[in-house]
This record gives structure tokens, C-alpha cells and sequence, in this order.
């Protein structure tokens, strides 16, 4: 029986799950402050909870972004930690992935559009089809401004990208589906049996943005560049 430790912490959300064959334990914990507190005795709870240990699973699972800086470094941090311990291969996931399966389990689409928000007035999207009940990028992530995001046809929207900049999105879509590690684990489940594994010291974080801080420098000149009443 395949069994998965999956860690998902990219968004306000942190959650785990313990996949074994078809069946899926979860936890789930909010505020994104105490996601690298939370993560760790939430795994024991489930490996409890099954009655295994983490050397009886076939692999760590993360998502690895896109999503929060600190938050895809906390998921890929803690799945190392764990794949090093119990000398278990990590998989690491795309976030935007599991959204659109999510997105297809709760809501029956064939064609999805995942748009999370990326903060600083940005959004990381892309579109997806489906192929034996996986999730296939038509449109591979990136990030870009709201008013960007170019879909081809008319796919369901998901994300919280769409409620944090509505007025991009007037169609409006699934704003509740977030990244989840059910999905993480179910999609980690289909990488492992493909052989799409890394080794504990491979495991990276997956960045869309290449700078995701500024200097007080560049604050200043970013505000006087907006125009009066910007946000």
C-alpha cells in the first residue's frame, strides 16, 4: 500500500495528510505565523492516528510553491527534515496543481483557471486541462498584474486571486479553493509511481518572483511613481 506524508504550507492554510492506498487523513491548522509550530505535531496526530510510523511511508510530499515565501520555505524545510530522518524520497508538488484538482473534485471542471494571490498587487496563474484525472498546464504558472491573466476559452476560475482583485475578474469563479495537502498527496501519489522523486538535499522551493523584497530605497520610489490615490 502506497502511504504519503504530504505538508502543504504556501498560503494562510497549513495542512497535512497522510495518504494510504485510496484513503486520505488530514489536518488543518490557520494563521500563518505559527504554520512551522503547527505542521510537525499535526503529522504525529495523523501517523498516530493510522498507527504507523514515518519510516513506514513510501515518501514526503510538499507543495513547493508557488505561494508565501516563508511559507513554501517552511513546507520544503520540514519535508527535508523528514525525508533526511526517515531516508524517504521527497516529491514536490506545484501548488497551482493542487488547486485545479481541487477545483475538479469539488466542482466538476474540465478546464480550470488557478489565480492566487501573490500579494504586491500581483497574481501567480495558470490553466489547466485534464488527462486521466490529472491536471495538465495548458498555460504554465507565472506571475503577472491582475489584469493580465490571459486564458484561453472560457475555464473555471479558482483562487483567492479573484476575490483580492475583483474588479479583474468580474466572472468571478471558486475564491475558497486554496492550496490543500490532500491534493499535495494525491498528486505526489501519481509523481512517485512515475519515478518524478527528488532526495532530501534536491528538495527546493519552486519562486515565480525573483525579488520578494525591497529596499526602503526602492519603497520610496515605487510610491512616488503611483499615481494619486493608488493603492
Amino acid at each position: 500500500m502506497l502511504t504519503i506524508l504530504a505538508i502543504e504550507t504556501s498560503s494562510e492554510t497549513a495542512s497535512v495528510a497522510l495518504l494510504r492506498g485510496d484513503a486520505v487523513l488530514s489536518r488543518v491548522s490557520s494563521g500563518v505565523r505559527t504554520h512551522s509550530q503547527a505542521v510537525l505535531p499535526m503529522m504525529q496526530e495523523l501517523l498516530a492516528e493510522a498507527g504507523i510510523a514515518l519510516a513506514d511511508c513510501d515518501a514526503v510530499a510538499y507543495g513547493a510553491g508557488p505561494g508565501s515565501f516563508t511559507g513554501v520555505r517552511t513546507a520544503c524545510g520540514v519535508a527535508q527534515g523528514l525525508a533526511f530522518g526517515g531516508k524517504l524520497p521527497a516529491v514536490p508538488v506545484v501548488t497551482l496543481d493542487a488547486m485545479a484538482l481541487a477545483c475538479r473534485q469539488q466542482h466538476g471542471a474540465d478546464e480550470v483557471l488557478v489565480v492566487l494571490d501573490a500579494r504586491m498587487g500581483e497574481v501567480y496563474w495558470a490553466q489547466y486541462r485534464f488527462d486521466n484525472g490529472a491536471p495538465v498546464a495548458v498555460l504554465p504558472p507565472v506571475l503577472s498584474a491582475p489584469g493580465e491573466v490571459r486564458p484561453q476559452g472560457a475555464p473555471v476560475a479558482c483562487g483567492n486571486g479573484l476575490s483580492a482583485y475583483a474588479d479583474a475578474f468580474p466572472a468571478g469563479g471558486y475564491a475558497e479553493v486554496m492550496p490543500h495537502a490532500v491534493q499535495i498527496a494525491q498528486l505526489a501519489a501519481l509523481a512517485f509511481a512515475a519515478g518524478r522523486t527528488v532526495t532530501a538535499a534536491e528538495a527546493q522551493p519552486l519562486y515565480l518572483r525573483n525579488k520578494v523584497a525591497y529596499t526602503q530605497a526602492e519603497r520610496r520610489d515605487m510610491a512616488a511613481a503611483k499615481p494619486e490615490g493608488g493603492a
